[in-house]
């Protein structure tokens, strides 16, 4: 003979409390799917994304806030998932600097989209995701050499993509000149790239504005006028 048995159906738009209802196994699941927070996370080995130093802890500001130094074109965006990507930065927060404010020095130079940017909704994402103390002791994050798309995208979507607690900590460094007012030199190592696009931006400040002048280095190439005129010495000579 069949052991009798019963069957519970809940109206789940009606906004029935289930967990009555539930074994105690289903519980436990529940709750497991329910609190999927950064204290949650394991042990994973990240010692591949320790190995391209685009997330590192480095010297203190002016203010003396421990300086975590991000350089975007290091970060292979393609292959490093948002998930990983999240575990691994809360992770090294709560590891190399679990107490006292910090900030964030991100250097965008040379970033491209297509591989290097995680885009802007994932660093929400990861910022909405940190407990409030760790987003509490952030205090800034220097937005070094920002292009014009970064600037046009945070400065119209900002207040919409960003909470207002991050939205007002991004302050732009457009040299590194101006970084060195709020972080003492040898604080923080710049990578040669950046230097060098450093350089590049001032002495081609149109380049802040996404234009390129003199893109085929024609500057560098005689002028007609004066071959013109080399070859008219020569005739009447």
């Amino acid at each position: 003979m069949a052991e009798d048995f019963s069957v519970v159906v809940l109206a789940s738009d009606l906004g029935v409390d289930a967990r009555p209802f539930l074994t105690r196994s289903d519980e436990i699941d529940e709750q497991e799917n329910w609190h999927d927070c950064p204290q949650y996370l394991g042990d994973e080995d990240f010692s591949d994304l320790d190995l391209l130093h685009f997330f590192t802890l480095q010297g203190s500001d002016k203010s003396g806030n421990r300086i975590f130094r991000v350089v975007g074109k290091y970060l292979p965006a393609r292959v490093v998932s948002a998930e990983r990507l999240k575990k691994y930065i809360f992770q090294k927060i709560t590891n190399e600097c679990p107490e006292g404010p910090f900030c964030l020095v991100y250097m965008h130079s040379t970033v491209q989209k297509d591989e290097n940017s995680p885009g802007i909704t994932i660093l929400r994402w990861i910022y909405e995701d940190l407990p409030s103390d760790i987003k509490d002791r952030l205090q800034v994050v220097y937005f070094v050499h920002p292009g014009l798309r970064s600037r046009l995208v945070i400065a119209t979507l900002g207040r919409l993509l960003l909470t207002g607690g991050l939205y007002w900590k991004i302050k732009y460094v457009s040299r590194l000149q101006y970084l060195w007012e709020e972080i003492k030199k040898g604080e923080v190592e710049v990578p040669d790239f950046v230097k060098n696009h450093d350089n590049v931006l001032e002495h081609r400040p149109l380049t802040d504005y996404g234009i390129e002048p003199d893109p085929f280095h024609l500057t560098e190439v005689q002028s007609s006028s004066f071959s013109l005129n080399h070859y008219e010495n020569r005739w009447v000579s």
